[in-house]
């Protein structure tokens, strides 16, 4: 299944994608809620979706409103690593981004005051579907609801030339992209055999694939439950393939008028424009 929300921020409907358009979900689920997930499954087996109400395409929310734990996974491709100018882990790099940094796919990403370093990076995410608590690799992808496609976008100077913690650089408001679909793990099927590219205002700066994970989602899984209880609807973002902003020589950052474009295989594509915060 692919499951969407539509509509205007903080009135977003429920949706999953069929041949015919959008299906709303209004009259099975209230949202798509950390709560909720557990409960998807059993609702729509068997539920006759040809027969609810199509919504119009419109905005597309976060796929999930909202999230308890928004964790990401730094330099997992060792290209990436190497751009950066840092060693190759030996374990997982975490850090987390604030929840309230997610926003929709096509909404605009919006510069603070003060950001002269805005960064992009396409990234799988995952959702968690079940509690994880000290899983095993081999059975950690059995906790996985399912993936979408996240924008993990990063101000550098805040997170690596201060001092204290990387989330002070991963966490204003919108940016976290995440969607057009987060799309169940049985249709995506193996995680770690998906295309990956970005692109600003029209030029590519990113293409990979999930292959080339330094840790991959199994093992990333069973390694946080081990660290940390994994709940549903905890998001995790695995990190970026090379082609950053922060990795180029000269480095190039995003700019007003900025347009980014990305995407991954199976999980649809995502676009914003780069604006500036309004003063006041």
């Amino acid at each position: 299944m692919k499951l969407v929300r539509i509509g205007p921020k903080g009135s977003e409907k429920p949706a999953v994608a069929t041949d015919s358009g959008y299906a709303d979900l209004s009259s099975v689920i209230s949202d798509i809620t950390p709560e909720t997930l557990g409960e998807l499954s059993g609702k729509l087996a068997g539920l006759d979706l040809a027969g609810l109400p199509r919504l119009e395409e419109g905005r597309f929310g976060s796929p999930i409103s909202r999230t308890g734990h928004f964790i990401a996974i730094g330099l997992n491709y060792a290209d990436h690593a190497e751009e950066s100018g840092m060693p190759i882990p030996a374990e997982p790099v975490v850090f987390s981004k604030a929840p309230s940094s997610l926003s929709g796919p096509n909404d605009d990403v919006v510069l603070p005051a003060g950001v002269a370093k805005a960064d992009w990076e396409v990234e799988l995410a995952v959702v968690i579907g079940r509690e994880a608590d000290h899983v095993s690799q081999a059975d950690a992808l059995d906790y996985v609801f399912g993936y979408m496609v996240c924008n993990d976008v990063s101000e550098r100077a805040w997170q690596i030339e201060g001092t204290g913690q990387w989330i002070k650089g991963k966490s204003a408001p919108t940016f976290g992209p995440v969607g057009p679909w987060l799309v169940t793990a049985d249709e995506v099927g193996d995680p770690q055999k998906l295309d990956m590219f970005l692109d600003v205002s029209g030029e590519r700066r990113q293409t990979g694939n999930t292959t080339t994970m330094i840790f991959p989602v199994a093992e990333i899984v069973s390694y946080l439950s081990r660290h940390m209880v994994l709940m549903p609807g905890d998001i995790i973002t695995t990190g970026t393939p090379p082609g950053v902003g922060m990795g180029m020589k000269p480095q190039v950052f995003l700019k007003e008028g900025d347009e980014m474009r990305l995407g991954i295989e199976k999980l649809g594509e995502q676009t914003q424009k780069v604006v500036r915060r309004k003063a006041g």
